[in-house]
C-alpha cells in the first residue's frame, strides 16, 4: 500500500520506474517525472489541502496532479495500473493514437479496472508532443486523477529553446462532484454569482436608455436565458490550480535572462476554460494539441478543457513575469511566476471585466470588424455574411453527401441558433476588442502541407443541444442514454460539421482519430484532438477513419458529458 507523506497542497509518494536520461529536462514543481518504457501507476485515495481545508483526492502514486509521463516516439510503452479504490477506475490517454482496446473507456474499449486489480496498457507510441491522461470513470477526473504526457520526437523540433516547463491547469473543489452535479440539476445557475440585478438594470438604462434596456431585458427573460451564463461551475466552489499550486502558493519556473523557454500548457480542468497571458511577454505558439503549427506571435490565448498549446517566450528583464490564467467567467484565476529568482514572485494583473453574451453568441447576429455586435430585428431569422465571414464562404459552398441523423425536439432543447456562422477568427466572448492580440483558430496553420489530403466522402452534421433550465445536454436533441452509435466505415474520410445551438462553449473530443480543422486554408489544415465549438456558431473538421473499434465522441465538459456523448463504431 502507499506510503503517504503529507505536504500542503500535494502528496509526495513517487513509485520507482525505469528511467533514461532526459535530453531537455521537463520541469514541473510538484509531481515527479517518470520516463522510460515501463511504468507502474497506483490509484488510491489521498488527503489533500488546496484551500486550507482537508479533502480527499483520487491520486496516482500519491500525487495530485499525477506523475508526468515522458515517452519516446516509436517505442512501445507498458503501463501497469493498479486500483486501490473501492470502486472501478480507468485511465484514458487523451489524444493518443492507439488500439481501441487500450483507450481506457469503460463500457467501450474495456470493462474498467476493478478494485484490487491491475490492468496492463501496452501500445506503440506513434506521435510526439504535449498530451495528458485522466480517468474516464465516474467523476474521478474532477477529484484529481489527471496528469501530463510528454512524447519526445524522433526528429529534432523545428524550433529552438533552452528550457521547458509543463503548465498544467485545473479546477479543484472541496465539494464532492456528485454534490456539484446534483446542485446543477436542481438549479443550473447555482454557482453563477454574477446574475443581473436591479442595480445592473439601472446602470444599463443610464448607458443605453430606458427603452433599450427594458427591451433587452425583456428578450432574455422571454427566452428564459441569461446573458451572464458563461460557466456552469465557477470560482464560487472552484480553486484554480497551476501544476497543483493555488494562486497563493504559486508554481515557479526559473529562467536566466536571454533564455528561450518552452511552456507546454495543458487544460486538465473538469469544467473551466482559461484565458492565458504573460504580461510584458509575447508568446510564440509552436504546437497545438501536440502537433507543430506555423509559429504565430500572440499576447493571449483561450484554452478549452482538454486542449494543449506549446508556446515559446524569451524574458528580457531580471524580473518575475506572471503566468496568468483567468477563468472565462472571471470568477478566479490560476497564477505562476516565470522568474530569475525563487524569492522573486510576480503579482497578478487586474482581471478583465466579466463577459456578457450577445446575439452573436446565440447564433442570431454577426460581428463587425472590431468584434462588436450588429443586430436588427431581421437578424432573428437571417443574417448577411460580414467581410470576415466571406473568408469562409468556400467552406459554406462545399457540398458533400450528407448522412442524415435523427433530430429530436422537446424538453431536450431550449434554444436553436437561427443563423450560426463560421467564426474561426472570433476569439470568443470576453476577448473581443480589448487591445491584445488573441489567438484564434483562423491563426492556426499546420506546419506541414495538407494540400494532397483526401477530400471527404460524406458529411455528418451534429447539433450540440441542451436545456439549461433542466441541465440536460444532448446531441441532435437526443441524450446519450437514448442514442444509437455513429457508424464510420474504415478507410473513408468524413467531414463533421458541428452547429452549437446552446450558449455554452463545447470542447468536442473524438477518441482514436485526428480532427483536421477547416480554417479556410485546405493546404494547411490544423490537426487537433479537441475542438471548441463556440456558442451559436458552427465549425467543420475532417476525419480520416483509420482505426477500427469502438470509440468515444463527446463534449469534454465533465458535467455535459453524460448527455453530450456518442459511441463511434468503426466497421
Amino acid at each position: 500500500m502507499l506510503r503517504r507523506t503529507f505536504v500542503k497542497g500535494i502528496i509526495i509518494t513517487p513509485f520507482a520506474t525505469f528511467a533514461t536520461p532526459k535530453p531537455t529536462p521537463i520541469r514541473l514543481s510538484s509531481s515527479p517525472v517518470l520516463e522510460g518504457n515501463v511504468f507502474h501507476l497506483h490509484i488510491d485515495y489521498a488527503p489533500i489541502r488546496f484551500t486550507g481545508k482537508m479533502a480527499i483526492a483520487t491520486a496516482v502514486n500519491g500525487q495530485v496532479p499525477a506523475p508526468t509521463l515522458v515517452w519516446n516516439e516509436g517505442e512501445t510503452v507498458t503501463i501497469q495500473v493498479t486500483n486501490h479504490l473501492k470502486t472501478f477506475t480507468s485511465i484514458h490517454w487523451h489524444g493518443i493514437i492507439l488500439p481501441s482496446t487500450m483507450d481506457g473507456v469503460p463500457g467501450l474499449s474495456f470493462d474498467g479496472i476493478a478494485p484490487g486489480e491491475t490492468f496492463t496498457y501496452r501500445f506503440k507510441v506513434q506521435q510526439h508532443g504535449t498530451y495528458w491522461y485522466h480517468s474516464h470513470s465516474e467523476f474521478q477526473e474532477q477529484t484529481g486523477l489527471y496528469g501530463a504526457i510528454i512524447i519526445r520526437a524522433k526528429k529534432k523540433d523545428p524550433f529552438e529553446y533552452d528550457k521547458e516547463y509543463i503548465v498544467l491547469l485545473s479546477d479543484w473543489s472541496d465539494e464532492k462532484p456528485t454534490q456539484i452535479y446534483e446542485k446543477l440539476k436542481k438549479m443550473s445557475s447555482y454557482y453563477n454569482y454574477s446574475q443581473r440585478t436591479v442595480g445592473t438594470f439601472l446602470s444599463e438604462a443610464k448607458e443605453k436608455g430606458l427603452s433599450t434596456a427594458f427591451s433587452d431585458r425583456k428578450m432574455w427573460n422571454e427566452m428564459r436565458m441569461s446573458d451572464r451564463d458563461i460557466s456552469d461551475v465557477s470560482g464560487a466552489t472552484y480553486t484554480y490550480l497551476m501544476n497543483g499550486k493555488n494562486a497563493t502558493t504559486q508554481f515557479k519556473a526559473l529562467f536566466q535572462k536571454g533564455e528561450k523557454i518552452r511552456l507546454r500548457f495543458i487544460n486538465a480542468a473538469a469544467m473551466t476554460f482559461f484565458d492565458v497571458r504573460i504580461p510584458e511577454l509575447i508568446m510564440t505558439v509552436v504546437a497545438a494539441d501536440g502537433n507543430h503549427v506555423k509559429p504565430i506571435e500572440i499576447e493571449e490565448f483561450r484554452i478549452g478543457v482538454a486542449e494543449t498549446y506549446d508556446v515559446i517566450v524569451e524574458p528580457k528583464k531580471h524580473q518575475a513575469y506572471a503566468i496568468f490564467a483567468q477563468s472565462i467567467d472571471r470568477s478566479g484565476y490560476a497564477l505562476g511566476s516565470l522568474t530569475p529568482d525563487l524569492a522573486l514572485l510576480a503579482s497578478p494583473p487586474a482581471m478583465d471585466p466579466m463577459p456578457i453574451l450577445t446575439h452573436t453568441d446565440m447564433g442570431m447576429g454577426e460581428l463587425d470588424h472590431g468584434g462588436d455586435m450588429k443586430c436588427d430585428s431581421s437578424m432573428m431569422m437571417s443574417s448577411k455574411m460580414s467581410m470576415k465571414q466571406n473568408k469562409y464562404a468556400q467552406m459554406e459552398a462545399q457540398h458533400y453527401p450528407i448522412t442524415q441523423l435523427p433530430m429530436a425536439d422537446g424538453v431536450q432543447i431550449d434554444m436553436r441558433a437561427t443563423s450560426p456562422q463560421y467564426r474561426l477568427d472570433d476569439p470568443g466572448v470576453g476577448l473581443r476588442n480589448h487591445g491584445r492580440k488573441v489567438l484564434s483558430y483562423s491563426d492556426l496553420q499546420n506546419r506541414y502541407s495538407t494540400r494532397h489530403a483526401k477530400k471527404p466522402d460524406r458529411e455528418i452534421i451534429l447539433h450540440l443541444t441542451g436545456n439549461m433550465e433542466r441541465y440536460i445536454w444532448s446531441i441532435n436533441g437526443i441524450k446519450y442514454a437514448d442514442a444509437t452509435p455513429l457508424i464510420f466505415r474504415y478507410g473513408e474520410r468524413i467531414r463533421i460539421t458541428f452547429i452549437n445551438d446552446t450558449m455554452m462553449n463545447h470542447p468536442m473530443h473524438l477518441h482514436g482519430m485526428w480532427s483536421d480543422v477547416e480554417t479556410g486554408d485546405d493546404a494547411h489544415l490544423v490537426r487537433k484532438h479537441t475542438v471548441i465549438v463556440q456558442p451559436g456558431a458552427k465549425i467543420s473538421y475532417r476525419v480520416t477513419v483509420d482505426a477500427k473499434g469502438k470509440w468515444a465522441f463527446h463534449c469534454h465538459m465533465l458535467y455535459h458529458m453524460l448527455g453530450m456523448f456518442r459511441e463511434v463504431h468503426v466497421v
